[in-house]
């Protein structure tokens, strides 16, 4: 690959975990809204399911500050659940927080004449949360820990916060990301382009069926690992089937990947969103003086990643 299908993938991998983890929590946007929605236009929706789309890209797109691998502190989780219900719980004091009081995981049922509500799922009393989310955090923390292939051990994490449920609202996408941050910390997705919430959305009830299992097996989580080390198969491979069309399409002699630094990787990606980017663009964005920009152009357009279109005060750059 190079940088600019890299880019790509990666925005794409972004837009579709989105839609989709908020999708099965009844989020009613489209994947098409989603990206109109990312590119700071407006779709026509309720406030709530766009802040919770904005919310969950945010994420996303600072995967690489959330945390740290082997230091992930109680206020880590907080801030993650934090930017992830900003602006979307009944009661501000909720988002970031742990929960003040009991939950159940729930749905209604029709019977006799009305619909009635049917637990499904009791999580552990609320005075025990705040021990159970320390216990689990210090496990994380130890170096033997991050031993366990790291599948296995985004699949325990994803499965801990859905069994603990410690928050009153936003569990589920919470699982959802902290599982694809531990793919991500641990090295095993650290370029980001596949889509591992797109495997869930696609059988949601085979998906809740999953995480019920150890329910019934009495803690026995290795149904649910079974379900979801093959949701990792799954999406790596359509991610690898991508990554060969896209690299079939390269000229013959072209040179194997470009190694580019985080800020040249955010340079190219400001441009496959919006189409091209100027001196003054970057910046605002980095916070840096004119030369500087101009020295990491400079560089970019020596690999051939991008090129300069215009001259004088009109100058700006796309991707090659």
């Amino acid at each position: 690959m190079v940088p600019k299908w890299e880019t790509r993938l990666r925005r794409q991998a972004l837009l579709r975990n989105t839609h989709s983890s908020t999708a099965i929590e009844g989020n009613k946007l489209s994947l098409e809204q989603v990206e109109t929605l990312s590119e700071g236009k407006d779709v026509i929706a309720t406030s709530k399911d766009k802040q919770e789309v904005l919310n969950y890209i945010e994420a996303l797109e600072k995967f690489p500050t959330l945390t740290e691998k082997r230091k992930i502190k109680v206020p880590d989780m907080l801030n993650i659940h934090r930017i992830l219900t900003k602006d979307v719980m009944s009661n501000t004091a909720d988002s970031g927080a742990f929960r003040s009081r009991q939950v159940f995981v729930g749905k209604r049922v029709f019977e006799g004449t009305g619909f009635k509500e049917v637990v499904e799922y009791m999580p552990p009393k609320t005075e025990e949360v705040q021990g159970l989310i320390k216990e689990f955090l210090d496990w994380i923390n130890i170096e033997k820990t991050w031993e366990i292939n790291p599948v296995l051990l985004a699949g325990i994490v994803h499965y801990e916060i859905a069994r603990i449920h410690p928050f009153i609202d936003g569990n589920g996408r919470t699982a959802r990301l902290l599982a694809t941050l531990i793919l991500y910390l641990s090295g095993f997705d650290h370029r980001r382009i596949f889509a591992l919430d797109d495997y869930y959305d696609r059988d949601r009830q085979a998906y809740y069926a999953a995480l019920k299992t150890a329910q019934a097996s009495n803690g026995d989580i290795t149904k649910w690992l079974e379900y979801f080390t093959s949701g990792v198969a799954y999406s790596v491979n359509e991610a690898k089937e991508t990554v060969l069309k896209v690299s079939s399409k390269r000229k013959n002699g072209q040179k194997n990947q470009i190694a580019l630094t985080p800020k040249q990787m955010k340079i190219v990606e400001y441009i496959n969103i919006n189409g091209k980017v100027t001196n003054k663009d970057l910046q605002g964005l980095f916070k840096i003086s004119a030369q500087a920009v101009h020295k990491e152009l400079t560089k970019l357009v020596d690999l051939k990643v991008i090129k300069a279109v215009g001259e004088g005060r009109a100058i700006h750059y796309i991707l090659v």
